[in-house]
């Protein structure tokens, strides 16, 4: 999955099956990053991580889903976690801890591991 810029999208498993359940477009996904890459991200939680919300179809993004991304400004964004926001209101202190750590693992691979890992 590509963007309309040269960030290269990803979905890691859970998030692809997550995606698929609620009805989540890779052209939401796509809109997500580029709005990203355009300096509006709705939250910037450190290390790589950041929160940012998708529309529900028909709706707004208030009441829609909150994705958790490992994002390198036009470079590499891997969808991790998404949730409805009327499921789970925020992270807890331990969850956002383990995301940061995942980030900066996964931002700090190289395209060629990412290639590899993925084969």
């Amino acid at each position: 999955m590509t963007g309309k810029l040269r960030t290269r999208i990803y979905k890691n498993r859970w998030f692809a099956k997550f995606a698929s359940r609620e009805g989540i477009s890779d052209a939401m996904l796509v809109a997500a990053i580029d709005q990203a890459n355009r300096g509006l991200i709705d939250a910037d939680l450190g290390s790589g991580l950041i929160k940012q919300r998708v529309a529900r179809e028909g709706g707004g993004k208030s009441g829609g889903y909150r994705t958790l991304m490992f994002f390198r400004h036009e470079e590499r964004a891997v969808f991790a976690f998404g949730f409805a926001k009327s499921d789970k209101s925020n992270l807890s202190a331990a969850e956002l801890k383990a995301y940061k750590q995942a980030a900066k693992i996964v931002l700090a691979l190289t395209q060629a591991q990412i290639e590899t890992r993925g084969a």
